[in-house]
Formats: C-alpha cells, structure tokens, sequence
C-alpha cells in the first residue's frame, strides 16, 4: 500500500494541525461510565445561563475529566526529557509539501510549509487523544458561552507566555483569528467565515462571536487555532513565505535546519504550560526533528542505516518483506501495528471534473472498471488490503443498504437532481476476477464509453468531442507506479492514451492549487465527528476556490445541504444519518477510482524510546506521549 500523498481529512485535527489541535472526533462516543464529569461548555444546543466558566468545551457537554483532573489517563507523568526522536513528515495540512520545505509559516497558501511548525504554538484549548470531541483549558483557563450559543468568551492563565517572555493577550488571540480569517490559508479563511467578530473584552477576556447560522463544531475549530503576537506580525507580510521562525508558545522552538532537507525543534526547557493538566508526562523528547527525502525509497534505506528512528510505513512491499534486515533480525529495529478506533477516509485516483473529458459519470465509472484491485492486491501489496467501498469506511457513518426514513427524509428534496440508484443500495464498484484483466467489468466499460458518446476508431478512443481521449496522471513520486501501470496498461486496451507525468513537488502543489490536472493520487483521514471541514473537501464553493481540497471539482446542491445537515446536527445519530445520506450520494457520483485500506498503522523504529502503559484511544501519541530510552540507545546502536 502507498498512502504518502496522505492528507487529513477536515477535521479539526486536520485543520488546526498543532501542538494545540484537538483530538479526533467521534461518532460512537464514550460509553456514559467513562463520561463521570459534566462540566463542560457545550458547543451547540441551548443552555439556561449566560457565560457560566467551565473547564472544558466538548460538542455535546460531556468530559471524561474534571476541573481538578491531573493529567490524562494516557501519559506517564514521570517520563524522562532528554533525548531525540527524527522522522518524516507523514500527513500533512495547509501548504505542506511532504518532500520538500521553503517556508516557515504553514498556515497561508503560500510556499511549501515545514514539517512540526504547530509544535512552536500554544492553542486556546487542546484536546484529548482519548476523548472524541472535547477540549481541555491551554492558554485559556476557561470557557464560557452566551444561552444562544453565539458567542463564547475565552479567560486567558496570567501565566501564559511567548517564547521571548511577553505574556498572551487577548488582542493576540483577536489579531489571530481576524488574521487567519482574512489572510490564512484558503481551508482556513472558508471554515472561518462562521466568525461574525472577535473582541478582545479584557487583557485576558475575549470574546469570539458567530453568525446565528453557524455549525456545530467551530467553537471548538477557534479554541485549538495556534495563537500568533500581534507585536511580532507587525510590519511584516503575513501572507509571504519566510524561513524566520514565527514568534510562538509551544513546548517546542524552531531549531537548526537545512531547507528542503532537514528542520530540528528544540524543547522549551522553560515552557510555561509544562505543568499544566493537558501537558503533564508529554513533550519529552529534547529534539524533534523532521528529515526530507525526494524518493520514498531512498528514505528508507535511509531509515535502514539508521540515519533517522521513527517511521510510519505505508508501502505493503517493504511492510512485508523490506524489514528483513541485520538490525530487524537481531530486535534493534521493531515493527508495530496500531489499532486505532478511527475509520478510514477516501483514498484514491480523483478525477478533475472541471475537465469536459471527465463530466460524464458513465466515463468515469468505466474507467474504475479497468482497476483490477484484486490482481493488485495479491501481486504487488501482498495481499496486505482491502478494497476502499465508501468515504466513511468503517464507522456508523458507511452507507448500508437501503436509505433509513431519516435518509430519505434528507434525500427527497434532491431526487430530481440525483441518480436512482442513491435511492437504492449504495453503490459499489465490483470486484475484478484477479486476472488483471477482467473480461467481463472491460466489456461493461466499453459499453458506458460508448454510451456517453465516446467513438472507437481503430486502436484509439475519441471522445463525444472528438478528440482522443487521454488521461495523464499526475504526481511527485514514482511510489504508486507499480499499481498505476497495470490500471493504465487497461485504459489502453479501451482505447484511452493514459500516462503518469511525475514533477517536482513544489511544480506538484502549484498543479493541484491551481486544479491543473486530469487525475492525481490523494488520500484523506476522517473524522469520526465529521462537520464544517467537510465542505473544504465536498463543497461547492471549495471546488472554485484555488488551493482548496475539492480536487474532484465537486458542484452539487444535495452534497452542500448534506454538509451542512451533517455540521448541524444536534445528536450524534443525526450525525450519522446526514453522512449516510452523503456517503450515497458521493459514491453515485464516481468522483474517485477507491485504492485500498487497512485498520491498523504500521510503524517502524529503532528501538531507542519507551512509552506508556497504554495509548490513547484515538491517537498514536508518538510525539507528545513517548520518551528517549537511553539504555535501549545503548542496545540498539543506531548510530
């Protein structure tokens, strides 16, 4: 499997993307035993009183933890600091690039952003990586919301700091969100406008407010965005790209570093958040440091030698058979699988639809005919996979079966505009033979070619246009050619002249922001609390927006109002129901060739850490949680 082109779906994880995010959102939730406290500010839904301060905001106004909670389940507060953890960047938000960097500010659409940059920012807020939906005071040591939920006031610690010792104000958390708001990354300025104003009430009080049509999650989006000095961002261009580290208030500073080869961070030995309840047992190591490669396969070799310690693996061939090694062999290296409760995103061949050669659906459908992921599988991935079916696999959220009376009641306004079949069984691509060539699902794509007007003259396809019909997919990598070329051997075979064309990954980003492209590999995380962000991926006006996620150029009414069924709802069954119905109607409309999934990590290091008794439920926790082990170092001799 390769997933390196991996991007997190529009979660709040995906969004804010920092030492402040919160933790993944969930669908199931907790089970109530596990929920003992509610003190929490809900983020949507009435309540009795005006600005009651609480400890914590969570969706639906439940916690796992007190206000006198000492730190989470999950971490070991006496974990040693010391030491240094180095890896590759393997998912990624904003501007990005996972091969390359030459800009210091990620959070704006322009240059290609560094690795670890959210590790140098405090948040409102932070979350928790066992809980699905909740937040945890930060910089703010509490919340608190007006009865009709349209504005919620943030208290600031006195204690809060930036790294040169000036003190978080109020009016820095306003000039950030007005900031993002206007000039952030194009993702960012979208899920923003829900802002009506921020207002900074007192030095430590500000008050944020939302328009009375606002969604469900973006309290909580605002309470985990990276906190920016308004003394610093004076006098310079907040848009443009720079390799002068942000002024921040993490746990970590930016370190030495090499553009486009290598970024180090360096623990703040005086942070002033380290002991607080969110932060107790985390930030251990000394040094974090990210390594840039070109070609994935000369960073693992890289990996191999020992010339960095931790990597998420996502290729099934060296999975299965590149660790076998001296180092591997001997335990100095391990190999880990992670289950995590998360369900899986969509990851796949996308179409751009802005193109006419990709308007028809019935030629889009025939072309993930010619994807034999079978022969795939078992030839090239080991038979490691399984076959992606929906945009919310495995959760609650994956459509099954015929539409529920509250799908229906969601769908019915739209049928006119939709296919039948959403109104049936959801739609799923069927399964190739394995042989590589699979008789049958050809014929069928030949005939909907040919039903959508495309003409076969001689060896070649021409479209209803009349031009031949080529297909040239795009990349930066050479890592998914041994699955493209067998997928285009069967394009050829239907008459389509399909051909990859790898560039350099900045030419890469500045091909995707501008929506220059026949199709292109990308894979997305999901949340298990999916809301606003989706429209980032899936909405209208994203697909028009430069630099947004809607690589397949999605228009479509029924999909915005199901976003927004989904942002609004007040329940999680609701939730559930709105994604269903969307699940449908995306898989009707063949925006995708699906690749592959599976439900655990694979994780690869040099044994040199150490880490606590348990994970968190949703989350690796290899960063904030883990420790350097100075006498596994010792045994492992990495370097």
């Amino acid at each position: 499997m390769i997933d390196r082109t991996r991007l997190l779906h529009p979660t709040r994880r995906g969004l804010l993307m920092g030492a402040g995010a919160i933790g993944v959102a969930a669908a199931i939730g907790l089970p109530r035993a596990a929920r003992a406290h509610d003190h929490a500010v809900a983020a949507y839904g009435p309540v009795d009183e005006d600005f009651v301060e609480r400890h914590g905001l969570s969706l639906f106004g439940d916690l796992k933890h007190g206000p006198d909670f000492e730190r989470f389940d999950y971490v070991n507060p006496a974990a040693p600091k010391g030491g240094r953890i180095s890896l590759q960047l393997s998912s990624a938000a904003y501007n990005q690039n996972f091969s390359t960097f030459n800009t210091l500010n990620i959070f704006v659409l322009q240059g290609d952003g560094a690795a670890g940059m959210g590790l140098t920012f405090d948040s409102l807020m932070r979350g928790s990586g066992d809980e699905p939906d909740a937040m945890y005071g930060l910089v703010a040591q509490s919340v608190s919301r007006s009865a009709d939920g349209l504005a919620f006031r943030f208290r600031l610690r006195p204690e809060a700091r930036f790294h040169d010792g000036t003190p978080i104000t109020a009016d820095d958390v306003a000039f950030t969100i007005e900031i993002l708001r206007t000039q952030g990354h194009p993702r960012l300025v979208q899920v923003l406008r829900e802002v009506e104003g921020v207002e900074a009430l007192e030095e430590r009080l500000v008050e944020v407010r939302f328009i009375p049509q606002r969604t469900r999650d973006i309290p909580l989006v605002v309470a985990g965005l990276p906190i920016f000095s308004r003394a610093y961002w004076e006098g310079r261009d907040f848009q443009a790209s720079t390799l002068e580290a942000p002024l921040g208030s993490g746990p970590y500073r930016v370190g030495r570093f090499e553009v486009g080869r290598w970024i180090a961070f360096q623990r703040v030995p005086d942070y002033w958040a380290a002991d607080l309840p969110v932060n107790v047992g985390q930030w251990n190591f000394d040094e974090i440091r990210y390594e840039y490669f070109r070609d994935r396969q000369v960073a693992f070799e890289a990996f191999r030698a020992g010339q960095f310690s931790w990597r998420e693996e996502f290729t099934s061939r060296d999975w299965a058979r590149g660790y076998d090694f001296p180092a591997r062999r001997e335990g100095r290296v391990v190999q880990d699988e992670v289950e995590l409760g998360l369900p899986r995103g969509p990851q796949g061949w996308w179409f751009n639809t802005r193109r006419a050669k990709f308007a028809d659906p019935r030629i889009r459908e025939a072309i993930s005919l010619a994807f034999d992921f079978p022969w795939t599988n078992q030839n090239i991935m080991f038979g490691l996979l399984q076959r992606l079916t929906s945009f919310f696999q495995n959760s609650p959220m994956q459509a099954q079966g015929l539409p529920s009376p509250a799908e229906l009641a969601l769908l019915e306004p739209f049928r006119a505009g939709l296919p039948e079949e959403v109104f049936g069984e959801p739609y799923e691509v069927p399964l190739a033979d394995g042989s590589g060539q699979d008789r049958q699902l050809m014929r069928r794509a030949n005939e909907l070619l040919l039903a959508a007007g495309c003409e076969r003259r001689g060896g070649t396809l021409h479209l209803p246009s009349g031009e031949p019909f080529t297909i040239e997919f795009l990349d930066f990598s050479q890592a998914l050619q041994p699955h493209t070329q067998p997928f285009q051997a069967n394009l050829g075979r239907l008459g389509i002249n399909a051909t990859s064309r790898i560039v350099d990954p900045a030419q890469y980003e500045r091909r995707m922001n501008e929506f220059d492209f026949d199709m292109t590999s990308r894979a997305f995380g999901a949340s298990l609390t999916p809301g606003a962000g989706l429209r980032v991926v899936y909405g209208s006006e994203a697909a028009a927006t430069p630099g947004s996620a809607n690589l397949a150029g999605i228009q479509d009414a029924a999909v915005d109002a199901l976003i927004e069924a989904i942002a609004s709802a007040t329940t999680r069954e609701e939730i559930h129901v709105a994604a269903s119905a969307l699940d449908r109607v995306l898989r009707a409309g063949r925006y995708i060739v699906f690749h592959w999934y599976r439900t655990t990590s694979w994780l690869a290091f040099w044994d040199e850490f150490s880490w606590p008794e348990r994970r968190p439920n949703f989350a690796l926790g290899v960063l904030d949680t883990w420790w350097f082990d100075p006498e596994k170092a010792a045994r492992a001799r990495r370097v």
